[in-house]
């Protein structure tokens, strides 16, 4: 293959692989992915945010076999655009442990306070989750919950393509067992509103965050992330909405401890 560069002519040798190579490699790859999951795995998190992959992270080092489910087509949730698009965030001592662990660079703003380029936040973290063993779904959302009366608990997810809602569409799903599911979906807590909806006397309500104020709503967030009924976990914002609790914007303090407080419940009662 030749190509000009500043007018002047280079070559290079790239492989030859056919097409069919392509898609075969990618099929067998996934679908054997696939077929593991579907077997029962320990750990399923709705929602690639912050706290879904801080979750994730610490699961899975812990040797748990975890799953991030994501609607969208790529991981980060309010983490890229920082602040209105201003690609910064803030964190708060004892959170601030926790980007340094997965190598996130920090600027001392003062004591205990700390401002982070999104960018290497979102990568930190998301390369912490791969290469602890964390698999990821795409574009795919879950669905509905499975669950079990007698005792009352969440056994598993039930998932779709985003396209199919996107669309409208009508197409029955398939399921994944688990011992964990968490709800990281954010703002709108879509996992607890289903159980809210279809789980026979599932005790709570989602409420809905309240307004801004942040330190109130960081502090009171990672109090209450965790097992709301056996099996169906809650983590960042998603928590603020099921007990009602007020926002807090572009800092991630709460979202960090939090996501490890839910993994750390997890692990000792699975390990």
């Amino acid at each position: 293959m030749h190509y000009f560069l500043f007018g002047v002519s280079m070559s290079i040798n790239i492989v030859e692989v056919p097409e069919q190579e392509i898609t075969l490699a990618i099929l067998e790859e996934a679908f054997e992915m696939l077929k593991e999951l579907a077997k029962g795995i320990d750990v399923i998190i709705a929602g690639a945010g912050p706290s879904g992959l801080v979750c994730a992270y610490y699961c899975a080092k812990a040797g748990l076999k975890t799953l991030v489910i994501e609607k969208l087509l790529h991981p980060g949730g309010g983490i890229p655009p920082g602040g209105m698009g201003f690609p910064r965030g803030i964190v708060a001592s004892p959170a601030d442990e926790i980007l340094r662990e997965i190598e996130c660079k920090l600027r001392k703003i003062r004591e205990g306070v700390y401002i982070f380029k999104t960018a290497d936040m979102f990568a930190s973290l998301l390369k912490a989750a791969t290469s602890a063993g964390v698999e990821f779904l795409f574009g795919i959302y879950v669905e509905d919950l499975i669950y079990r009366e007698k005792p009352l608990r969440v056994t598993g997810a039930v998932i779709n393509w985003t396209a199919n809602l996107l669309s409208g569409l009508h197409m029955d799903p398939l399921m994944i067992p688990s011992k964990a599911v968490v709800d990281a979906t954010g703002h709108d807590a879509e996992l607890l509103r289903i159980a809210q909806e279809r789980i026979p006397n599932f005790p709570f309500k989602v409420k809905g965050h309240k307004g801004m104020c942040a330190y109130e709503g960081e502090k009171l967030v990672v109090e209450k992330s965790g097992e709301v009924i056996p099996g169906l976990y809650v983590t960042g914002m998603a928590t603020a909405s099921l007990y009602g609790l007020p926002r807090m914007g572009p800092i991630f303090s709460s979202m960090l401890l939090s996501g490890k407080k839910v993994a750390d419940e997890i692990i000792r009662k699975l390990k």
